[in-house]
């Protein structure tokens, strides 16, 4: 399967929609590695190179962004969403600014940066904040997708993408909207819902858990905030277990905001897959996916295992 980067497909984005449409793109001294040298060799006089400055990012950001027009800021997961949480609270969201946070390098799949720069509690932090949208694609198609959307959408949004590549799973036809979650497998047994680049590992454990004669439904959740609460009841009302995959901490990610969904609307069993409370540790992508049972065969164990 072809694969491709998340970060990449974002940078040609911008890129592509600086053509047409008005907006800033700051960067905190790694344009290169967040992808949006692209968008700075287009246009240099709309991108702002802020140097190791995150926290004064943000801030400028949100000081161009009372003027009206939108702006992306960009860098690793691990200096925007653990850095800058103050900036981005009471700079960006307290005011409602269209300030679009676009954080590169989340997850285990940074690979051998090892634990420091990889962040697995961004999107707790990120949705907590009141009025902040959280986003995180599960390959390069959705990612272009989802900053063309996040333009279009008027306030503070979190864009969580990865720095390894990923299978590319959609196509031009995919239909993204904000909020919407999207069923790609229809089942009856249980229902899988995964956000981020783990997708791809989560539809071969479908395809396994089938072959073993469980109906299994496979359900995107790019948007994690506001999440579609429609599209889990339907799954909790029918399914006699839930589970939920993410290349985060089961604490404040997916998993989490899925529980607060049932708990109050249709409680159902739930089992969260994803890191246990732990930080990170250095090693390549793939093979952190398997070291933090986030491969496909670890998550078809751990589903067999919760059924029993």
């Amino acid at each position: 399967m072809e694969k491709a980067l998340t970060r990449e497909a974002y940078g040609k984005t911008l890129a592509k929609l600086g053509e047409t449409r008005h907006f800033y793109v700051m960067d905190a001294d790694l344009a290169g590695s967040t992808q949006t040298e692209i968008f700075r060799k287009k246009y240099p006089e709309r991108f702002i190179q802020c140097g190791i400055a995150e926290a004064n990012m943000i801030n400028m950001a949100a000081g161009i962004a009372t003027t009206g027009i939108p702006v992306f800021a960009s860098s690793y997961a691990i200096f925007t969403a653990g850095r800058c949480y103050e900036q981005i609270r009471t700079s960006v969201c307290y005011p409602k600014l269209n300030v679009k946070i676009a954080a590169t390098h989340a997850g285990v799949t940074v690979g051998e940066d090892g634990a420091s720069h990889q962040c697995c509690e961004d999107i707790s932090l990120m949705r907590n904040i009141p009025g902040m949208v959280v986003v995180s694609p599960a390959d390069a198609t959705e990612a272009a997708l989802a900053t063309e959307a996040i333009l279009n959408y008027n306030g503070p949004v979190y864009l969580r993408l990865s720095r390894s590549s990923s299978p590319v799973i959609f196509d031009e036809t995919y239909n993204f909207e904000l909020g919407k979650g999207v069923v790609l497998q229809d089942g009856n047994d249980i229902a899988i819902f995964s956000t981020g680049i783990v997708l791809g590992e989560v539809l071969q454990a479908a395809d396994n858990l089938r072959q073993k004669g469980l109906s299994v439904a496979v359900i995107n959740i790019h948007t994690i905030k506001p999440i579609d609460q429609e599209i889990i009841i339907k799954y909790a009302s029918k399914c006699k277990h839930l589970f939920t995959v993410e290349e985060h901490s089961v604490i404040g990610g997916l998993g989490s905001a899925v529980a607060e969904v049932i708990a109050e609307n249709q409680p159902v069993k739930l089992t969260r897959i994803g890191i246990k409370d732990i930080f990170g540790s250095s090693g390549d992508p793939s093979g952190m996916f398997k070291r933090f049972g986030l491969d496909y065969e670890s998550i078809v164990e751990t589903i067999l295992k919760s059924l029993k």
